[in-house]
């Protein structure tokens, strides 16, 4: 039997790198985050929809969606947030789902995953066997966001938005720590791998 399982943890906690050495022990990782991009591409369900909702002032040259503009629209308003959650989310479920179902008839072992930063937030549990969330102390995500680029006020926006940390554990089935070195990261997700190979077979 595959289980179904999440994926997720604040912004900079260490999910992305979780999911890369999920993908080493050869576990199935749909990255949802990656979907909602896909689907504001031109031509894709949520293009036009999306344009409606904030105008064409966050097209690019080449008539696609600039990421950056559109987040600095959705982050500055909760509001606008919600609504551009709203196109996405239920778009992005039923293709977890459909995966999901190809992964399981396909013959899919152990367990699949689904990596998301808002799969608490976007009721997507209702769908999961369990929940693996990644985590790391609050001035490790400031660190690692300025370390990308972002200002502090961009940091601190960007982690607000997000359900907190304490609340996301709440939910966890399974929880890795990722405030120390990766190899300490990795020890934890064999430790899991393994475990879910003996609970599966």
């Amino acid at each position: 039997m595959m289980l179904r399982l999440g994926l997720t943890g604040g912004i900079a906690t260490g999910k992305s790198a979780v999911a890369a050495m999920l993908r080493e022990l050869r576990f199935d990782v749909l990255d949802a985050d990656s979907l909602a991009r896909q689907f504001i591409e031109p031509g894709q369900p949520a293009y036009d929809e999306v344009l409606r909702e904030f105008g064409t002032s966050i097209l690019d040259s080449n008539k696609s969606v600039h990421r950056a503009k559109l987040a600095a629209i959705v982050f500055a308003d909760p509001a606008k947030l919600a609504r551009l959650n709203a196109i996405l989310h239920p778009r992005v479920e039923a293709a977890v789902i459909r995966q999901f179902a190809e992964w399981s008839r396909n013959g899919a072992r152990d367990a699949a995953f689904v990596e998301a930063a808002l799969l608490v937030e976007a009721g997507y549990l209702k769908h999961l066997d369990g929940l693996v969330v990644t985590w790391c102390r609050p001035q490790q995500q400031l660190e690692r966001l300025r370390a990308r680029g972002f200002s502090d006020n961009d940091a601190r926006t960007r982690i607000a938005a997000q359900l907190p940390m304490e609340d996301k554990l709440r939910h966890a089935t399974e929880k890795i720590d990722c405030s120390g070195s990766l190899e300490e990261t990795r020890k934890q997700v064999e430790a899991l791998a393994a475990k879910l190979r003996v609970n599966t077979t």
